[in-house]
């Protein structure tokens, strides 16, 4: 079948205007930049083919995100290997003194990863992608009272994580624990 240039042009321009968010949200469920880079080509993929479809329809962000979502624990199923990068990136200076941002940042990505994949996922696309809860239960494909059930819980542990133990105690016990 034969694409239309018109269409592709489309694309490539909503391509380029999502890519940065989607690559937030994905970088948000998975911990890495590359990864998600990976999860948010593997979604443009599957846009890519329905794109015709979602043209007539509307719903392009939408569709976009939920194939993201779906990129990501469609590779936390197949994943193989527990093999991770280890080559280390050069120091960079700062003229501000950011270590405080970085180490809430850090607690909150390793509470984040603490977390079971749904409930992330739930945490992520109600609070960061501000979706509703039909919205998030579109995109994860369950219903309603699951997306509920499942961010009540995650909010719940993310709570008693957070009261339980420092910020600096979250960040060690988390680095033993990440998925990424």
């Amino acid at each position: 079948m034969r694409r239309d240039s018109g269409a592709d042009a489309a694309f490539t321009e909503f391509a380029a205007a999502s890519r940065s968010r989607l690559r937030n949200t994905a970088y948000l469920l998975c911990g890495d930049w590359e990864r998600a880079a990976d999860h948010v080509q593997e979604g443009l993929i599957r846009v890519y083919v329905a794109w015709p479809r979602l043209v007539r329809h509307g719903g392009e962000l939408a569709y976009a995100r939920k194939a993201v979502v779906s990129a990501f624990l469609d590779s936390s199923r197949k994943r193989s290997s527990s093999e991770r990068p280890t080559s280390e990136q050069p120091d960079r200076a700062s003229g501000e003194d950011v270590a405080s941002a970085v180490a809430d940042r850090a607690a909150l990505m390793a509470a984040l990863a603490r977390l079971p994949q749904r409930q992330r996922a739930c945490v992520v696309l109600r609070y960061f992608e501000e979706l509703d809860v039909r919205e998030t239960a579109t995109a994860l494909r369950c219903s309603e009272g699951t997306v509920k059930s499942q961010t009540s819980r995650a909010l719940a542990s993310l709570r008693a994580m957070f009261e339980d133990a420092s910020r600096d105690e979250l960040v060690v016990a988390g680095e033993r624990n990440l998925p990424w």
